[in-house]
């Protein structure tokens, strides 16, 4: 099994696919790190030791993944709640934060619907 950025890549899946599972790398960066590195795309206990190394080294060199980033993106997060911005409060309530509607739908955010008593119209 190749360990590549902390994370044990599956070794029955494409190169391209197994690099999918390191955070930070979706799949046109994975097809680009393999044109960089020029190995073709087979399966990854296929690889030679070689070539994982190489892979290693280009993701290590040129990309910010896993704990890094993270950290980076958390950091970002927790910015924007100190500087008191519109979106750093959004962070702070739970709610979202890049302009979706909330009066319906938000459940993913929000949570689970919470029933409040007195909310319906009393019919005549």
């Amino acid at each position: 099994m190749a360990r590549i950025a902390g994370i044990d890549i599956p070794r029955d899946k494409r190169v391209e696919t197994a690099l999918t599972y390191i955070y930070g790398i979706g799949p046109s960066t994975a097809r680009e790190i393999l044109g960089h590195t020029g190995i073709e795309n087979k399966r990854v206990h296929e690889l030679t030791t070689d070539e994982v190394s190489r892979l290693r080294d280009f993701i290590d060199r040129n990309y910010v993944v896993e704990g890094d980033l993270r950290r980076e993106v958390q950091m970002n997060i927790k910015r924007l709640i100190e500087i008191g911005s519109y979106r750093g409060r959004r962070h702070r309530a739970n709610l979202p934060v890049r302009g979706q509607r909330t009066r319906t739908n938000a459940r993913t955010k929000r949570g689970v619907r919470k029933t409040v008593p007195g909310r319906k119209r009393a019919r005549k």
